[in-house]
């Protein structure tokens, strides 16, 4: 399914260029977070199909489930535990190429099969996090990890 979206679409990083100046469109002159969240999360899941991409926000010294695509989701996430706590906690984005592996992974989707999860950093702490899963193995790497990076930077947290 992937390979054939990948045909149609070209390779993935092509289709992040393609979809950098969609974003950057949609946050042009729009200062509402959630709006921005809202919309970035969207461009992202009709763009590549995953099963969930969406954010989480640090409020309370938890992560607080965000604007989101895809099945429910947590609402609530504690510092260090699964992978998004872990990226929060770790200041860093974590790739986990089969999320049961992973130790504490929190099953919030049993379709889930690997993750990504990018820190948005402001003032040196972790603000909110990116979030995507994806119900294939091995979904992603460096390329996710550059480009989606590179869109929490045009986020303006």
């Amino acid at each position: 399914m992937a390979e054939d979206l990948q045909i149609i679409r070209g390779s993935k990083e092509e289709q992040y260029q393609s979809l950098l100046p969609q974003i950057r469109g949609l946050l042009e002159g729009e200062n509402d977070l959630v709006a921005n969240l809202a919309n970035t999360a969207a461009a992202l899941k009709e763009q590549f199909g995953w099963l969930w991409v969406g954010f989480y926000l640090v409020k309370e010294n938890e992560l607080v489930l965000g604007p989101f695509q895809g099945p429910v989701a947590c609402t609530r996430i504690k510092k260090g535990r699964g992978v998004c706590g872990s990226s929060w906690a770790e200041a860093k984005t974590l790739i986990v190429p089969d999320v049961e592996k992973f130790p504490g992974h929190i099953a919030c989707s049993s379709s889930s099969r690997s993750e990504i999860v990018v820190p948005a950093i402001r003032h040196h702490e972790v603000v909110a996090v990116l979030d995507a899963d994806s119900i294939e193995l091995s979904q992603f790497d460096a390329t996710d990890q550059q480009y989606l990076e590179e869109i929490i930077t045009l986020l303006n947290f």
